[in-house]
């Protein structure tokens, strides 16, 4: 990297780092507000809290990096512009081509990096936090209070007369109806606890009697640990492998449609490079002081055609919109710089 795009990576480097940081705090801050909703059907601790931010950043990364990358262009160059360096680069070689191939390059590694992201940890953290969320509900739903009736574990009707600290209890009273011609059942133990067995959980009975409510008669057997299962929750998956994940794309729209929303907008960088040069370059005679009103139109004409092409055509619009995106983002570029400087 030679003097020259070493300077204009730094001003840029400097200014996209702090733009990075407000927009991805202000979208942490409304993940978090989403998260904490959760809390109202469950417990989590500050610790697993922040594990379910983790699974949220690939998310967050794709709503965050092109955008910055966009906006930090622009007022880059802008600045450079009204300070007339760009001029003084120009006017000592460094051409508004060797500016374009520069930051083209960095969009090109950025937008690989996003489709990267989006096709390896985007499924993966998305899977992981489903299944947190998930077993975080479950294990909720197995809080047994003592000398409280109506409470269940599973199948079982669970009455405690005292409870520990570490979840261990003291006399302890199951009953299970009988259903679907199985016998009634009741179970007497001295002590239990719950444990968590590879991401079951399951209630260990200690020193107690089980009896079976037959028609003609009650069979009885006295123990010395006994296991109950809970029931393994419908929603709790095995992570799927990446190419399981998004082959379902082409059976489910949605998926579909998430698979190109996030490609698109990975892609925001690359194909908007030459739009931000085309916009931000300018002289004091070539005025530019509509920047910031053309940046936020451009983005917003480009995410509402992602938006609205990727819900038709999901597949079709990932080629589609950023050719046309690249060849309109040309045409400006020409027009407006290279035909100029």
């Amino acid at each position: 990297m030679d003097r020259v795009n070493s300077y204009l990576f730094k001003s840029f480097l400097s200014l996209f780092s702090s733009i990075f940081f407000i927009l991805f705090s202000i979208i942490s801050i409304i993940f978090f507000i989403k998260i904490s909703s959760i809390t109202s059907v469950m417990q989590i601790s500050f610790l697993e809290l922040m594990t379910m931010f983790v699974y949220l950043i690939p998310k967050l990364l794709i709503y965050t990096m092109p955008v910055t990358f966009f906006i930090s262009l622009c007022i880059t160059l802008f600045n450079l512009s009204k300070e007339n360096e760009l001029i003084v680069l120009f006017s000592l070689g460094h051409s508004p081509k060797k500016l374009s191939q520069f930051f083209t390059i960095i969009a090109a590694i950025l937008s690989l990096l996003m489709i990267v992201n989006v096709i390896i940890l985007v499924p993966l953290s998305k899977q992981l936090n489903k299944n947190f969320i998930e077993y975080k509900k479950a294990e909720a739903k197995f809080n047994i209070q003592e000398s409280k009736f109506g409470q269940k574990f599973s199948n079982w009707l669970v009455y405690i007369d005292k409870s520990e600290k570490n979840q261990i209890y003291k006399n302890v009273t199951l009953y299970k109806k009988g259903i679907n011609g199985n016998a009634p059942k009741l179970i007497l133990s001295q002590k239990a606890l719950i444990q968590n067995a590879d991401g079951i959980l399951r209630l260990v009975l200690v020193n107690g009697k089980a009896f079976e409510f037959q028609k003609d008669k009650i069979e009885q057997i006295d123990f010395g640990k006994m296991y109950i299962n809970s029931k393994h929750s419908e929603n709790l998956g095995y992570i799927k492998t990446i190419s399981d994940y998004w082959n379902f794309a082409f059976k489910n729209k949605h998926r579909a449609y998430d698979f190109a929303f996030f490609i698109l907008i990975s892609l925001f960088p690359i194909s908007t490079v030459f739009l931000a040069i085309g916009l931000a370059t300018a002289t004091s005679r070539y005025g530019n002081n509509g920047i910031y009103l053309y940046m936020f139109i451009s983005t917003a004409i480009y995410f509402s055609f992602v938006f609205l092409i990727a819900k038709i055509y999901p597949f079709s619009s990932i080629l589609i919109v950023p050719m046309v995106s690249i060849i309109l983002s040309y045409f400006i570029y020409r027009k407006r710089v290279s035909s100029k400087f």
